[in-house]
């Protein structure tokens, strides 16, 4: 087989990754900031408590600039113009279907009038809001979700619990596995949800009963969105697959793992997936994260990529190296406003099919991708315990307790609990760029 590189095709450093850039803005230089002037991610929010609309805005230390109000200042032209005014609805979509030049020629002009001694300082100045003062929408319409299932070490420690012999299916190093899931039932972060009922069997019972689930879980998972699509018919090769890729943010994939134990042969995933997922509000872009990237390798006694899904760029540089952490807050934490219980800290770099390889499997076939359409990464979790990124595998599918920092005890969710996961990136060199968090609860089933 014959591996070709166009290392053009790749997200390339430039003047934006900087690590001496310093912003005027002085929470933006702060060591603790997931948002420095090295990130600048995008997101739909308006303040609280006014009579105004959502539009784009970019995190930048504390701030978000409304993008809204920066382009009526007239003072960009160009493409930078024309990604202002596509960022000024109440979704990013338009901007995200302009292309990775807009995104990145935005971006730089945010960067240049954020820095220490900018021109645009008090324009910009004028278009801060505070996050404190924000609330947040989908920051796209997402047309159609498609969860994929790329962590090697979540599929086969779920496997274990069901097929201790075979953990792991014939296809799963062949292919990405994914399914495709329901898009409306995804909201912003600080999203509440009931708990579903659905049927639930027991291994010992001889018929199914209907009742509120009793076994929920998360899932930590990265969320992966389309920028610009691709026509029906067509397909998106390996190589130009990130050009497609407008950014990522963190994803809460909940699951009712007692209703898809009972539902989910021969189909997959039904109703144990589709009542409530939750996504950050921030889309970190493919740009912010590029010095993150790093080697994907494939274990050499593995079956090796097909050739629609190989490419020396892939290898060089196909992971993102994006830590990812799960804690638990209970009603008991909050009631005396104690800290939340980590749980769980892994890499999205231990994931055994690459993102490119997800958008490249996925329109092989013709499928058509839309802007705003978002890919779900997969539980994420890494070789080790530690690193587990759901409560199935840290309870051993209910058989081990989870003992939490003030000594509550848990094997799967109970109503109250409020899950947050956080993500950043970090490198010699480079400054920490961060995820901000996603945070959802879990409300009692009527």
């Amino acid at each position: 087989m014959e591996i070709t590189s166009k290392m053009s095709n790749l997200s390339i450093l430039n003047e934006t990754h900087d690590i001496n850039l310093k912003s005027w803005l002085g929470s933006a230089n702060s060591k603790e900031s997931d948002f420095p002037i090295q990130n600048l991610p995008f997101a739909i929010f308006k303040e609280k408590n006014k009579n105004n609309s959502f539009s784009g805005g970019v995190a930048i230390g504390d701030q978000i600039i409304d993008l809204a109000a920066l382009n009526k200042k007239g003072v960009f032209s160009g493409i930078v113009k024309e990604s202002l005014e596509a960022c000024s609805t109440h979704e990013l979509n338009a901007f995200m279907s302009l292309g990775k030049p807009y995104w990145s020629a935005l971006r730089l002009a945010l960067s240049k009038a954020l820095r220490v001694g900018a021109d645009l300082e008090e324009v910009v100045k004028d278009c801060l809001v505070s996050q404190s003062e924000a609330e947040y929408s989908l920051p796209c319409k997402i047309g159609d979700y498609t969860d994929f299932y790329t962590s090697i070490y979540h599929a086969t420690s779920v496997g274990k619990l069901f097929r201790p012999d075979n953990p792991l299916l014939p296809n799963y190093k062949w292919i990405p596995i994914g399914y495709h899931g329901r898009s409306s039932s995804i909201a912003v972060s600080g999203q509440e949800f009931k708990r579903p009922k659905g049927q639930l069997k027991a291994p010992d019972s001889a018929a199914p009963v209907f009742a509120p689930c009793k076994r929920l879980d998360y899932e930590m998972e990265v969320a992966i969105y389309i920028g610009k699509g691709n026509t029906l018919g067509d397909s998106v090769d390996i190589n130009d697959a990130e050009d497609h890729v407008f950014g990522m943010s963190l994803f809460n994939d909940w699951s009712a793992r007692d209703l898809q134990a009972w539902e989910y042969q021969p189909l997959g995933p039904f109703l144990a997936k589709n009542f409530a997922s939750t996504v950050s509000p921030w889309i970190v872009t493919t740009e912010a994260l590029a010095p993150y990237k790093m080697q994907w390798t494939r274990d050499e006694s593995d079956p090796q990529p097909m050739e629609y899904l190989e490419s020396v760029n892939n290898r060089e540089l196909g992971a993102f190296d994006i830590q990812l952490a799960v804690e638990l807050e209970t009603s008991a934490m909050r009631e005396v406003k104690a800290q939340a219980s980590r749980l769980s800290v892994s890499s999205f770099k231990h994931s055994y099919w690459t993102v490119a390889q997800m958008v490249a499997h996925h329109t092989v076939n013709g499928c058509n991708l839309m802007p705003g359409d978002m890919l779900g990464s997969g539980t994420q979790s890494g070789p080790t315990y530690e690193e587990s990124g759901s409560l199935l595998e840290l309870s051993n599918g209910g058989k081990q307790i989870i003992t939490l920092n003030n000594g509550e005890e848990r094997t799967f969710l109970e109503d109250g609990d409020n899950v947050i996961m956080k993500g950043w990136c970090e490198k010699e060199g480079y400054n920490r760029i961060g995820f901000g968090l996603v945070s959802s609860k879990v409300l009692p089933a009527d």
